[in-house]
Order: C-alpha cells, then sequence, then structure tokens
C-alpha cells in the first residue's frame, strides 16, 4: 500500500512504469520497421521473439504487468488529483495552468488501452492459440505475411493510424513529464524533453507509415 498512500512514490512508479514501456515500444517498432525494409530479418527476429523462453515466460510476463500497473497506476492518479482539487476549472485560464495533452492524458490513455486490446486480439491471440492450444508447427517464415493481411481491411488500418496519433498525443505529455518524476531536474533536461518530443512524433508516425505501407501494398490472393 506504500505505492498507493504516497503522492510521490505514486508518480515515479508511473513514471518508471512508463520509462519501461517506452523502451519496449521502441524495440516493437525496430522489429515492426523490418517488415517493409526486408521480410526474412522480419521473420528471423519474430521467430526468436517468438519461440525463446526467456521471451516468452519471463519478459512478455513482465511487459504484460508493466501495461496493466501503468494504466491502473493512471486511472488511481487521475481519480486522486480530481478529488484533491480544491478549487475547480472557475479559475481555468486556458493553457497558462496546463496543456490540453497534459489535462486529457485518461482520455488518450483510454485509447491506447482499447488499441491494445485490438492488438492482442489480432496478434498475441492468435499466437498463442497456433502455439499452445493447436500446438502448430513452428513455421519460421510465416510471420510476416500473417502481419501483412492483418492490414487488408482499411478500417482496421485505420483504426491502428487513429490510436498512433493519441498515442503521440500521449507520449508528447508523459514522456517528457516522466523524467521529471524520476529526477533528472539537472542540465541534461532540455535535451532529454527535446528527445521525448522527437520520440513522441516519430515512433508514432513510423507505425503510422508500417501500417499504411502494408495496406497499399497487398499481396495478390
Amino acid at each position: 500500500m506504500g505505492i498507493i498512500s504516497s503522492s510521490i512514490a505514486r508518480k515515479v512508479a508511473m513514471a518508471l512504469s512508463g520509462l519501461f514501456l517506452v523502451f519496449f515500444l521502441g524495440q516493437h517498432f525496430t522489429i515492426n520497421l523490418s517488415s517493409v525494409i526486408d521480410k526474412d530479418t522480419f521473420n528471423n527476429w519474430s521467430h526468436f521473439m517468438g519461440t525463446n523462453g526467456l521471451v516468452q515466460f519471463v519478459l512478455q510476463p513482465i511487459l504484460i504487468f508493466g501495461v496493466i500497473f501503468h494504466f491502473v497506476m493512471g486511472f488511481i492518479l487521475e481519480i486522486r488529483n480530481r478529488n484533491a482539487r480544491a478549487v475547480s476549472y472557475k479559475s481555468y485560464k486556458g493553457n497558462t495552468n496546463s496543456t490540453w495533452v497534459s489535462r486529457n492524458m485518461i482520455y488518450s490513455g483510454i485509447v491506447i488501452l482499447a488499441f491494445l486490446g485490438l492488438h492482442f486480439y489480432d496478434f498475441w491471440v492468435p499466437e498463442i492459440i497456433y502455439k499452445y492450444i493447436d500446438v502448430s508447427e513452428a513455421v519460421e517464415n510465416r510471420y510476416w505475411i500473417e502481419l501483412v493481411h492483418k492490414f487488408e481491411s482499411p478500417v482496421r488500418t485505420g483504426l491502428y493510424c487513429l490510436s498512433f496519433v493519441f498515442l503521440a498525443l500521449h507520449l508528447w505529455h508523459g514522456f517528457a513529464s516522466s523524467f521529471q518524476s524520476v529526477g533528472f531536474n539537472n542540465k541534461y533536461s532540455v535535451a532529454l524533453t527535446k528527445f521525448a518530443k522527437f520520440y513522441a512524433i516519430a515512433i508514432p508516425a513510423g507505425f503510422i507509415f508500417i501500417a499504411l505501407y502494408h495496406h497499399f501494398n497487398q499481396i495478390p490472393h
């Protein structure tokens, strides 16, 4: 209960879990980007990630816990912050107090959470069924074609792209503020903030590019 009872500890825990997810996001983007460069490389990396015991039974559960923890902590912070406001938005004057993005982190977070549900339904659930329920043969070159076919539908592709826009908004404030929450208020603060802003735009834009690339370069049936 220590994390829940201390405001500072909650913010630090939120920031650390966010930084962990940002690191995973970069790794995930690197693998996915290879799908538009060389399908064999994508297949090899995906096969390794999908069959390596350390990744599957240690890192993957940690990642799932990190996602759940980050969003639960986000909801807790939002509820407590709202309850703690002595003065409501009567005193709010535009962006004088805070930016639109920072005031609506909970909503961008909800959209991202919904997207993760779709992403799990599209990729993680079929993978679990393939490997552990149907116990199908490990085919190393199946990953690229499976990824491409997921972007056949313009509706699904559009949902993915929209979700990445909200991810950019979420990262724009969250990534930069996480450095402050964990104490990086020093001579590197300006550089870290610039890097966080660049990352918040570049990575979601890269994911949008990947989705659109595969949507408009479908393999004829």
